[in-house]
């Protein structure tokens, strides 16, 4: 009797130099389709040449080629994207008072950028203090660099990596689709070990540093970070429990490491930030977490779960199928999965927004207020434009790569067939709230005028305050007296219950009370999130059809007026 080993079930293979490097196709324009490559007709051309160069489902119908072309082309977003980066770095290190700043963060302004005098435009240089003279930045890369120390060339290794995925050694589909491994990669190795990595990084090198620029050490005098790495002895005069090394650990005497690895809540009264002692325990704690949920899903062992089983196995008393066929759609259509993506990261950045005011991470990035500003603003476009993209990817996937032969009573399917009650209700809603939103400040404007101040909806005449909110505000206020015992304070200064705090004569953060103000303008909001909604939802799902245009799955994306890509939106 012959006992083979099973075989293995994930197999990763790559074609070698499946595509030669050239430079040939790039004079001819359009040489990606048959159409624009016969040369311009009318101005038509010009669009669609721009059009659809990126478009790799139309160059062609192979999901491998497809999948390659897209893998590549992400090194090469990194590249842009470190390219970028390493320019901060290097105005940080070549045009800045990054120094002076350190020496006193509260007096001196942030400054990286110096106008040169041609034609009068020095003027736009102001007193950033310190005697430096530039424009005041507000990225908040300063803050960001105090709390952590490091430059990175990445740039041209990205690119590199880029040229060697599609030309070299080409990924074939099936390792493209190979979810579970890739969730595991990416759960373990890039978010556990990442995380890992970066609390390492804050305990051995960020910690010591900034207590040292906290007790005000001259920069110059503290040593460099490689030396409280290589020098034990050094970290143990900051934490003495560095000289019993890994001992506490392994004999699960963690509190031991106390000193480094905080569960204060509240900010830094020094820098006006979180205390990076708590910054650092969150990071490992998340990276073992991760590290964990990285050895969840089934590969070449049989032990683990497997995403198809857990979808399929997803099904409520009302929505039919269910998520049965999901996987199959995520897998064969990066459009479906895409959009997901993208659904998701969009709503985590409007989150980052509101944290980064709320609990902000960086020392002194609380008192410079301009830079507070740009970042709640940056993170809610951002987050607004991938939300955006999200239903974009969503309709081309709906036109594209959606059969509806073989979708039968599953989740979309059930909400494709009853799309017009959603979509009516959807419309009576944003009516209702547009409505009676506005309707609350144009009265408040008609009794002003007529000056009725008693009349105006206001905490000092009619009141109308947020209960659920404030309950909300109250119950984290009270949070480390009773949910959260180990906690000194709450999560964050803004529920209340705290005195504010100030860094240097200037209000880091202070209890954010909300009020009648609150009430009308978060309706507002929600009025505006709705016709959103209402807007993406249109479009998704009537991308394929609708009764005026019935025939619209087989028109392209860019059809006029009532195509997909428009959505009925013209």
């Amino acid at each position: 009797m012959i006992i083979r080993s099973p075989e293995p079930e994930v197999k990763i293979l790559v074609d070698r130099d499946p595509v030669k490097t050239s430079f040939e196709e790039w004079a001819r324009p359009g040489h990606f389709s048959r159409t624009i490559a016969k040369g311009p007709d009318t101005t038509t051309w010009i669009w669609n040449l721009h059009a659809d160069a990126h478009d790799f489902d139309s160059h062609t119908s192979d999901l491998e080629e497809i999948s390659r072309k897209v893998f590549s082309a992400h090194f090469g977003q990194l590249s842009i994207i470190f390219l970028w980066l390493s320019g901060m770095y290097f105005h940080g290190a070549r045009f800045s008072n990054y120094e002076a700043w350190l020496s006193d963060p509260t007096h001196i302004g942030p400054s990286a950028q110096v106008v040169w005098p041609i034609v009068g435009q020095e003027i736009l240089n102001g007193d950033v203090g310190g005697g430096f003279r530039g424009i005041q930045i507000t990225s908040g890369f300063f803050q960001i660099w105090r709390a952590s120390g490091i430059t990175s060339e990445l740039q041209l290794y990205c690119t590199a990596i880029g040229w060697f995925h599609y030309h070299k050694a080409a990924p074939k589909l099936a390792w493209f689709q190979d979810v579970e491994s890739m969730l595991n990669h990416h759960l373990a190795g890039l978010l556990g070990l990442g995380s890992l990595s970066w609390a390492g990084h804050q305990v051995h090198v960020s910690l010591p540093i900034n207590q040292f620029l906290n007790a005000g050490v001259d920069p110059k005098e503290i040593p460099l970070p490689h030396e409280f790495i290589l020098n034990r002895d050094l970290l143990a005069q900051l934490y003495p429990s560095f000289a019993e090394g890994a001992t506490p650990f392994f004999t699960l005497n963690w509190s031991k490491y106390a000193e480094f690895l905080t569960f204060r809540g509240g900010l830094d009264p020094v820098t006006g930030g979180l205390w990076l002692t708590d910054i650092a325990h969150h990071h490992l704690a998340i990276a073992i977490l991760f590290l964990v949920a990285g050895h969840m899903y089934r590969t070449n062992w049989g032990i683990g779960h497997g995403i198809k089983d857990i979808l399929e196995a997803h099904k409520g008393p009302f929505t039919g199928q269910g998520h049965k066929g999901l996987y199959e759609i995520l897998t064969t259509s990066w459009h479906a999965q895409l959009s997901i993506n993208l659904a998701m990261l969009g709503s985590l950045t409007i989150v980052v927004a509101h944290h980064m005011y709320s609990m902000p991470p960086y020392p002194y990035l609380a008192t410079d207020y301009g830079t507070q500003l740009s970042l709640f603003t940056h993170h809610m476009w951002i987050g607004g434009f991938l939300i955006v993209g999200a239903a974009a990817h969503a309709a081309i996937f709906m036109v594209r790569d959606y059969d509806p032969t073989t979708r039968y009573n599953d989740l979309l399917d059930r909400v494709l067939r009853h799309r017009d009650a959603i979509i009516s209700h959807l419309n009576w809603v944003c009516i209702f709230l547009g409505f009676h939103s506005f309707g609350l400040y144009i009265h408040n404007d008609t009794m002003s005028a007529l000056g009725r101040p008693q009349d105006m909806f206001s905490d000092t005449a009619i009141q109308l305050q947020p209960v659920f909110a404030q309950w909300i505000q109250n119950t984290h206020a009270l949070a480390p007296s009773a949910t959260a015992p180990g906690a000194t304070t709450s999560t964050s200064l803004t529920w209340g219950g705290g005195d504010l705090v100030a860094v240097g004569g200037k209000v880091a953060l202070l209890p954010i009370p909300l009020g009648t103000a609150d009430f009308l303008v978060h309706h507002i909001h929600a009025f505006t999130i709705h016709v959103t909604v209402l807007i993406l939802l249109k479009g998704v799902l009537f991308a394929r059809s609708s009764r005026l245009i019935p025939d619209k799955a087989n028109l392209g994306f860019r059809f006029p007026c009532d195509g997909p890509g428009r959505g009925g939106t013209c």
